[in-house]
């Protein structure tokens, strides 16, 4: 009985996310819902369901943002647009940190965008 309990706990601990992650350091644009202002950003991590991102600024949780994401696959450099909702911000302790590391969902994404996409996370697990 004892192992049951043991197995039980490691898998509702083990992983809550619903994709895979996967760390990549690419360039991103994010533009306000309301604005067609370009910012530059950092890609930390993705996955088919959402992206850590390290903004300049700090975002509030809940704002939207548009955003293109930026990627070589092959010879080719590609682009993805989507809309993303900002889930959560990890906490700023130091002054002096240059970047705001957030977590964003998607919320809108084109078949389009996110078959590239898919394509894009298939080549980095291979």
């Amino acid at each position: 009985m004892g192992n049951e309990e043991k197995s039980h706990i490691a898998v509702v601990n083990l992983e809550r996310r619903s994709y895979p992650r996967f760390s990549v350091d690419l360039p991103v644009e994010y533009s306000f819902q309301d604005s067609s202002i370009n910012h530059p950003a950092r890609i930390g991590n993705i996955s088919e369901g959402g992206l850590l991102v390290y903004f300049p600024e700090k975002i509030d949780i809940g704002k939207k943002l548009k955003m293109r994401l930026f990627f070589s696959l092959g010879p080719t450099l590609n682009s993805i647009e989507m809309l993303t909702e900002v889930v959560w911000n990890d906490i700023h302790l130091e002054d002096d940190w240059k970047d705001y590391r957030s977590g964003v969902k998607f919320i809108d994404i084109s078949e389009e965008n996110l078959n590239k996409l898919k394509n894009f996370l298939k080549s980095l697990s291979d």
